[in-house]
This record gives C-alpha cells, sequence and structure tokens, in this order.
C-alpha cells in the first residue's frame, strides 16, 4: 500500500489521512459494492475505516447494523490482517426516533455503552475496536446545523464520569484501544478530558470527530484551541459538506438522481438541516468555492479535500464515497498542496459569506 499519507494519531495508532466512512454501506451501496469500494481504498493506501451502530443513514430499523456488519464481513473475507487497520465506530447518543436501539437509545449510562459495544464488536467480528467515539453528546448541545446554545433546553443527563467509568472498563477488558468524541464543543471536549484524568494513563481522550470543511468551519475558534493546547486531532467528517462542494447539485436538473441529498429528500433531516442549497448564503459560497477551483485549474473535490487536510490540527478527513470514480477523486485530492493565493482567495470568501 501507498500513496496516502499517515498521521500518528496516539501511540501505537497510525492512521491515513484519509479515512472511509461506511454510512452508506446497507443502504445505497451493497455488500458487493461495499467490498470494492473497501478493496480500493484500502489498496490506495487507507487504512482507517470509520462506522457507527446506527449506520446506514438514513436511520431505519430493517437496516440498523449493517454498515458495522459490512466493515467486519469484509475483513474476514478478505483475511485482512487485523493489525493493518484502524477501525473506528461510535455509540448513538440520546434519541426519541431510533426507537429500534436500545429502546431509544435513552441515555448514555454504563449499560447503554456497555451493549453498545458488545453489539458492535458481534456485528463486525471483531476482538476488539481501535478508537470508539460517543457518536454525540448525552447532554443538551446545538448540533446538527445549530450553532446556538439556548439554556431552556437543558435536560438531565448521565454524568461525564459513569461514561468515561464504563469507556475506562471496556479499555480495560481490551475491548476498545482508545476514546474519541464526536459532534462535541469546546465545554464538552475540556470537560471529559478533565474527568479522563483520574483514569490514569490507560484512558484518554485522543480525538474529536466533528464537521469541518469549506462551509462549515466553526471548528477554527474556541475548539482550535482547545484541541491544540490538549493534544487533540481532529477527525474532520463532511469535509465535502454531503457533496455539495463537489459541485454535482449545480448540475442540470439539480445533479444525478441517486446522489444522497436527492435520494433522501426529506428522510435526512440531519443531513439538510445542515447543508441546503435552498439556503442562499450556502448556494452563493459553494458557487464562488468553484470558481476559485475553476480559476486556479482545480477539481472541485481537490480544492475541498486539499483545505481541510492543510488544517495542522487535522488527522485525516473521514469522507463518503458510493462510486468508484468518487472514491479516486478524494484519493487524487490527497496529493494537492494549495498555493497561498487560493488560500488567501478562500478566506476572502469565508469572511465575506
Amino acid at each position: 500500500m501507498s500513496g496516502v499519507p499517515l498521521f500518528n494519531l496516539a501511540p501505537n495508532l497510525t492512521v491515513s489521512r484519509l479515512c472511509l466512512g461506511s454510512m452508506s454501506f446497507g443502504e445505497q451501496n451493497t455488500l458487493a459494492e461495499s467490498f470494492q469500494l473497501m478493496d480500493q481504498a484500502f489498496h490506495a493506501g487507507i487504512n482507517f475505516f470509520d462506522s457507527a451502530e446506527m449506520y446506514p443513514v438514513p436511520q431505519r430499523a430493517h437496516t440498523c447494523g449493517r454498515s458495522e456488519e459490512c466493515l467486519g464481513r469484509w475483513i474476514s473475507q478478505r483475511k485482512i490482517p487485523r493489525d493493518s487497520l484502524v477501525i473506528a465506530t461510535k455509540v448513538a447518543g440520546p434519541s426519541g426516533q431510533m426507537t429500534w436501539i436500545r429502546g431509544g437509545p435513552k441515555c448514555l449510562d454504563a449499560a447503554n455503552i456497555t451493549e453498545a459495544i458488545d453489539n458492535s464488536l458481534l456485528r463486525m467480528q471483531m476482538d476488539y475496536i481501535d478508537l470508539y467515539q460517543i457518536h454525540w453528546p448525552d447532554r443538551y448541545v446545538p448540533m446538527f446545523g445549530e450553532t446556538e446554545y439556548d439554556p431552556v433546553q437543558q435536560y438531565a443527563s448521565i454524568s461525564i464520569d459513569e461514561q468515561l467509568e464504563a469507556l475506562s472498563a471496556a479499555v480495560k477488558a481490551g475491548k476498545i484501544r482508545y476514546v474519541g468524541l464526536s459532534n462535541e464543543t469546546p465545554y464538552g471536549l475540556m470537560k471529559f478530558i478533565q474527568v479522563a484524568e483520574k483514569y490514569a494513563s490507560h484512558l484518554k481522550i485522543v480525538s474529536l470527530q466533528n464537521s469541518y470543511s469549506l462551509l462549515c468551519r466553526t471548528f477554527d475558534s474556541a475548539m482550535a484551541e482547545c484541541c491544540h493546547q490538549e493534544s487533540i486531532s481532529l477527525l474532520a467528517y463532511s469535509p465535502l459538506a454531503m457533496g455539495i462542494l463537489s459541485g454535482k447539485y449545480f448540475s442540470p436538473g439539480g445533479g444525478p438522481t441517486e446522489a444522497r441529498l436527492n435520494l433522501f429528500k426529506g428522510k435526512y433531516s440531519e443531513g439538510e438541516s445542515r447543508y441546503n442549497l435552498s439556503k442562499k448564503i450556502i448556494k452563493a459560497a459553494t458557487m464562488e468555492y468553484l470558481d476559485i477551483a475553476k480559476t486556479y485549474g482545480l477539481h472541485p473535490v481537490s480544492l475541498a479535500i486539499a483545505f481541510v487536510l492543510r488544517h495542522p490540527l487535522v488527522a485525516s478527513a473521514v469522507f463518503g464515497a458510493t462510486k468508484s470514480w468518487q472514491l479516486q477523486e478524494v484519493l487524487n485530492a490527497c496529493k494537492i498542496e494549495l498555493a497561498s493565493e487560493v488560500i488567501e482567495d478562500i478566506n476572502k470568501i469565508h469572511l465575506r459569506d
């Protein structure tokens, strides 16, 4: 394997700077198609694969868990040495909608976390998970496109102590190696780090998986300082803003019918709330970024991925692909370095929009 740069995320945990997300496996992609994509990614130098117990999306009772199953079956059938891969997955936070996951799930107490870890290991046919992440906080936080904190929406939540105690027990039992957070806030990240210190060296928060792209740069303020000071790396998900930054939704007819925002229109509220081209500011900014790509002779995907990977705190860009050629576009992008004038033009649009 060669071609994709590597990053030392933690001791004995080296990840490729591109991470293939599996949220389409078992929904948009069949098992055979998923295998082909993972084959292509692995042979190109990607060793990092991300999943979640609730995948694929949009989340449904009869497909829940298929993405993890696809990943596990691929490793088993291809006879890939387990230590040559870094496998990440996530436990779902509270949700009144996904009643098929542990009855809600109502909370992230110790019992829920332990059950979720055991179920993921069974689905993936594995003895351990390299990076286990809390998909979203147990407590109220503005998420999935929301930016303002509303104190009125606060509700009783499971203590961070209890969550980390369960994760610590899983580390001691050899079920997981490292812990990460996702969709977190600066307050949450710092609180988890503070509480984790009582568990000594065997429990450390090593990563944060938050959205980061040309269209979403909220990480660049308080969260960037927290990550820098605490040596936490960002796993930047949705670097293409659900495909919008590829430019495909600007083609005649609004893009391919099988593209995610078209295929699942009205069925995927978490995605649509963040990336909706009916919002003038998102559409205008995207069109300007596409113009930058054209001006400098870059593929739009190369511009978007290279922008994310140039950030000094980004360990890996977590992306999805449903077609081989889409995966290849991202692989090509990791070899691109953006000139200073390109960054200047990007920042002008960011500051204006």
